[in-house]
């Protein structure tokens, strides 16, 4: 999955004519509706699992077995994709796409199911989480604006984002792994946080970057059409977890009891 994943090279200056711009703003729009999609496609599967409309189904999902399988499947399968998925068709990155959206947006329920009464939530130290529906609407509203700023400074900044983009890349890989080893010691709401921070600051880093990449790369590869469809499907990937991950964090901040 690595063929387009967060590499580009060094930032130039390019006098791109009409057509060329034309066909940027269009790839990029692809970009940008896959990611609304993803995102109306994982929340609406939140909502239907979340609010019990389907009880079998949230049943199935809420069983701590398959729902601890949710939550760690992505992780499992990116890490599996930088491995396995080394010339991705557009086809597989479309499928993969999906998947990951799928399996993110029923872990993302449990927002929904906390606000609803469905479940009760709370953090690993006993503390309960009280969730609202109005805090959901504003932790997606606030995540929206940050995206939309960050990705249009991204596209139109001069400024070479890469080595800044390649550090956050490695800085949120090593958050994740550090929260996976926190889970085997006593909780700490001071390391809590200090993961939540680091997230959300190299999560708002790569938004930039991955618009950055989108751009270049969309120069060298332009006329190669399996490509750029490979392409759109890593970057609505890259901007749909991106956007998940800073959602994730406000709903963690805003739920405080």
């Amino acid at each position: 999955m690595n063929d387009f994943n967060r590499t580009f090279g060094a930032v130039d200056a390019r006098s791109a004519d009409t057509s060329v711009d034309a066909g940027l703003r269009a790839f990029m729009l692809g970009v940008y509706q896959k990611l609304a999609l993803g995102l109306a496609v994982a929340g609406g599967l939140a909502f239907v699992v979340g609010a019990n409309l389907v009880p079998a189904l949230t049943a199935f999902v809420y069983e701590p077995t398959v729902f601890m399988v949710i939550r760690f499947a992505p992780m499992v399968l990116l890490l599996g994709a930088m491995f396995l998925m080394r010339r991705p068709s557009p086809l597989g990155s479309g499928i993969f796409y999906w998947a990951i959206v799928t399996l993110m947006g029923l872990s993302l329920s449990m927002w929904v199911a906390g606000a609803t009464g469905t479940i009760e939530l709370s953090r690993r130290g006993g503390a309960v989480m009280n969730p609202q529906v109005i805090d959901i609407a504003k932790a997606f509203f606030i995540t929206a604006g940050a995206f939309g700023g960050l990705s249009l400074f991204g596209y139109t900044t001069k400024i070479n984002l890469r080595p800044i983009g390649v550090f956050a890349s490695y800085a949120l890989i090593g958050a994740v792994l550090l929260g996976l080893v926190s889970l085997l010691f006593p909780p700490s709401s001071m390391l809590g946080l200090l993961i939540m921070g680091v997230v959300l600051v190299v999560s708002g880093i790569l938004i930039a970057f991955d618009t950055q990449m989108l751009k270049e790369n969309y120069y060298d590869f332009q006329g190669d059409v399996r490509s750029l469809a490979v392409m759109t499907n890593q970057g609505a990937l890259n901007f749909f977890i991106s956007f998940v991950n800073i959602f994730q964090i406000m709903m963690s901040l805003l739920s405080n009891d």
